[in-house]
Protein backbone atom coordinates (compact mmCIF):
# COMPACT_ATOMS: atom_id res chain seq x y z
CA UNK A 1 0.00 0.00 0.00
CA UNK A 2 1.60 3.32 -1.01
CA UNK A 3 2.05 6.07 1.54
CA UNK A 4 0.00 9.22 1.05
CA UNK A 5 1.96 12.07 -0.48
CA UNK A 6 3.29 14.70 1.85
CA UNK A 7 1.92 18.25 1.73
CA UNK A 8 3.71 20.58 -0.68
CA UNK A 9 6.72 22.33 0.78
CA UNK A 10 6.39 26.05 1.40
CA UNK A 11 8.75 28.19 -0.58
CA UNK A 12 10.87 30.80 1.11
CA UNK A 13 12.00 31.15 4.71
CA UNK A 14 9.58 30.51 7.51
CA UNK A 15 8.55 33.38 9.73
CA UNK A 16 9.95 31.82 12.89
CA UNK A 17 13.37 31.44 11.31
CA UNK A 18 13.44 35.04 10.08
CA UNK A 19 12.27 36.42 13.38
CA UNK A 20 14.74 34.29 15.33
CA UNK A 21 17.79 34.86 13.13
CA UNK A 22 17.54 38.62 12.49
CA UNK A 23 17.83 39.81 16.12
CA UNK A 24 20.57 37.28 16.87
CA UNK A 25 22.55 38.41 13.84
CA UNK A 26 22.16 42.05 14.86
CA UNK A 27 23.42 41.28 18.35
CA UNK A 28 26.39 39.37 16.96
CA UNK A 29 27.52 42.09 14.58
CA UNK A 30 25.91 45.33 15.71
CA UNK A 31 28.70 46.23 18.09
CA UNK A 32 31.25 46.57 15.32
CA UNK A 33 30.74 50.01 13.83
CA UNK A 34 34.42 51.00 13.66
CA UNK A 35 35.90 52.30 10.46
CA UNK A 36 38.74 50.96 8.37
CA UNK A 37 40.55 54.00 6.94
CA UNK A 38 43.62 53.60 4.79
CA UNK A 39 46.81 54.91 6.37
CA UNK A 40 47.94 58.31 5.10
CA UNK A 41 45.10 58.81 2.62
CA UNK A 42 42.81 61.83 2.52
CA UNK A 43 40.15 59.91 0.57
CA UNK A 44 37.70 57.62 2.33
CA UNK A 45 38.29 53.91 1.85
CA UNK A 46 35.90 51.71 -0.09
CA UNK A 47 34.63 50.37 3.23
CA UNK A 48 33.97 53.92 4.47
CA UNK A 49 32.03 54.70 1.29
CA UNK A 50 29.93 51.54 1.67
CA UNK A 51 29.32 52.38 5.33
CA UNK A 52 28.32 55.97 4.48
CA UNK A 53 25.96 54.82 1.74
CA UNK A 54 24.39 52.28 4.09
CA UNK A 55 23.84 55.02 6.69
CA UNK A 56 22.22 57.27 4.07
CA UNK A 57 20.03 54.39 2.85
CA UNK A 58 18.86 53.67 6.39
CA UNK A 59 18.22 57.35 7.14
CA UNK A 60 16.21 57.75 3.93
CA UNK A 61 14.28 54.55 4.68
CA UNK A 62 13.44 55.92 8.13
CA UNK A 63 12.12 59.01 6.33
CA UNK A 64 9.93 56.78 4.17
CA UNK A 65 8.51 55.15 7.29
CA UNK A 66 7.82 58.61 8.72
CA UNK A 67 6.04 59.66 5.54
CA UNK A 68 3.83 56.54 5.55
CA UNK A 69 2.95 57.02 9.22
CA UNK A 70 2.12 60.68 8.56
CA UNK A 71 -0.14 59.71 5.64
CA UNK A 72 -1.65 56.64 7.38
CA UNK A 73 -1.69 57.18 11.17
CA UNK A 74 -3.51 53.86 11.61
CA UNK A 75 -0.29 52.05 10.64
CA UNK A 76 1.81 53.80 13.29
CA UNK A 77 1.65 50.98 15.84
CA UNK A 78 2.74 48.45 13.25
CA UNK A 79 5.49 50.57 11.68
CA UNK A 80 7.11 52.29 14.69
CA UNK A 81 9.14 49.23 15.79
CA UNK A 82 10.40 48.69 12.23
CA UNK A 83 11.25 52.37 11.87
CA UNK A 84 13.14 52.28 15.18
CA UNK A 85 15.24 49.38 13.91
CA UNK A 86 15.99 51.22 10.68
CA UNK A 87 17.16 54.25 12.70
CA UNK A 88 19.34 51.92 14.79
CA UNK A 89 20.84 50.57 11.56
CA UNK A 90 21.76 54.10 10.49
CA UNK A 91 23.47 54.64 13.84
CA UNK A 92 25.29 51.30 13.55
CA UNK A 93 26.71 52.41 10.22
CA UNK A 94 28.01 55.56 11.88
CA UNK A 95 25.27 58.01 10.97
CA UNK A 96 25.33 60.80 13.49
CA UNK A 97 21.96 62.09 12.25
CA UNK A 98 19.96 59.14 13.60
CA UNK A 99 16.58 60.39 14.78
CA UNK A 100 17.39 63.96 13.80
CA UNK A 101 16.78 62.79 10.25
CA UNK A 102 13.11 62.22 11.13
CA UNK A 103 12.29 65.81 10.36
CA UNK A 104 14.17 65.82 7.08
CA UNK A 105 14.26 62.63 5.05
CA UNK A 106 16.34 64.28 2.35
CA UNK A 107 19.81 62.81 1.91
CA UNK A 108 22.87 64.57 3.23
CA UNK A 109 25.26 62.04 1.72
CA UNK A 110 27.07 61.99 -1.57
CA UNK A 111 25.28 62.54 -4.86
CA UNK A 112 25.81 58.97 -5.99
CA UNK A 113 24.34 57.47 -2.84
CA UNK A 114 21.39 59.81 -2.98
CA UNK A 115 20.75 59.21 -6.66
CA UNK A 116 20.92 55.43 -6.36
CA UNK A 117 18.64 55.26 -3.33
CA UNK A 118 14.92 55.58 -4.01
CA UNK A 119 13.35 58.14 -1.69
CA UNK A 120 9.91 59.49 -2.47
CA UNK A 121 8.75 62.76 -1.05
CA UNK A 122 6.06 62.80 1.62
CA UNK A 123 3.49 63.63 -1.07
CA UNK A 124 4.35 60.43 -2.97
CA UNK A 125 2.91 58.06 -0.33
CA UNK A 126 0.20 55.89 -1.90
CA UNK A 127 -3.36 56.60 -0.82
CA UNK A 128 -4.15 52.98 0.05
CA UNK A 129 -2.48 51.52 3.16
CA UNK A 130 -1.81 48.24 1.37
CA UNK A 131 0.02 50.05 -1.43
CA UNK A 132 2.04 52.12 1.07
CA UNK A 133 3.11 48.93 2.86
CA UNK A 134 4.03 47.31 -0.45
CA UNK A 135 6.16 50.32 -1.35
CA UNK A 136 7.96 50.15 2.01
CA UNK A 137 8.53 46.42 1.52
CA UNK A 138 9.97 47.02 -1.95
CA UNK A 139 12.35 49.66 -0.57
CA UNK A 140 13.43 47.33 2.26
CA UNK A 141 13.97 44.50 -0.24
CA UNK A 142 16.04 46.66 -2.59
CA UNK A 143 18.27 47.94 0.20
CA UNK A 144 18.68 44.45 1.73
CA UNK A 145 19.65 43.06 -1.68
CA UNK A 146 22.18 45.86 -2.23
CA UNK A 147 23.72 45.26 1.19
CA UNK A 148 23.94 41.56 0.48
CA UNK A 149 25.85 42.26 -2.74
CA UNK A 150 28.16 44.78 -1.03
CA UNK A 151 29.12 42.49 1.83
CA UNK A 152 31.04 40.21 -0.53
CA UNK A 153 33.80 42.81 -0.96
CA UNK A 154 33.60 44.40 2.49
CA UNK A 155 36.12 43.86 5.29
CA UNK A 156 35.14 41.30 7.93
CA UNK A 157 33.51 43.58 10.52
CA UNK A 158 31.60 45.61 7.95
CA UNK A 159 30.54 42.44 6.11
CA UNK A 160 29.06 41.05 9.33
CA UNK A 161 27.21 44.30 9.97
CA UNK A 162 25.91 44.43 6.39
CA UNK A 163 24.78 40.80 6.61
CA UNK A 164 22.93 41.28 9.88
CA UNK A 165 21.21 44.46 8.73
CA UNK A 166 20.30 42.82 5.40
CA UNK A 167 18.77 39.93 7.37
CA UNK A 168 16.78 42.41 9.44
CA UNK A 169 15.63 44.08 6.21
CA UNK A 170 14.47 40.71 4.89
CA UNK A 171 12.52 40.18 8.10
CA UNK A 172 10.96 43.63 7.66
CA UNK A 173 9.89 42.68 4.13
CA UNK A 174 8.16 39.62 5.52
CA UNK A 175 6.45 41.59 8.28
CA UNK A 176 5.29 44.25 5.83
CA UNK A 177 3.91 41.76 3.32
CA UNK A 178 3.11 38.32 4.69
CA UNK A 179 2.23 39.11 8.28
CA UNK A 180 -0.36 41.69 7.25
CA UNK A 181 -2.42 39.27 5.19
Amino acid sequence: MPFPSSPPARSGPRRRILLAVAPAALLAAGCSAGSEKPEGSGRPSAADRVRARAAVDSRELAGRYDAVVAAHPGLAGRLRPLRAEVAAHARAFGDGGGDAAKASPSPSGSGTAAAASPAPTRGAVPVKEKDALAELAAAEREIADRRTRELLDAPDELARLLASVAAAGAAHVYLLTEAGR
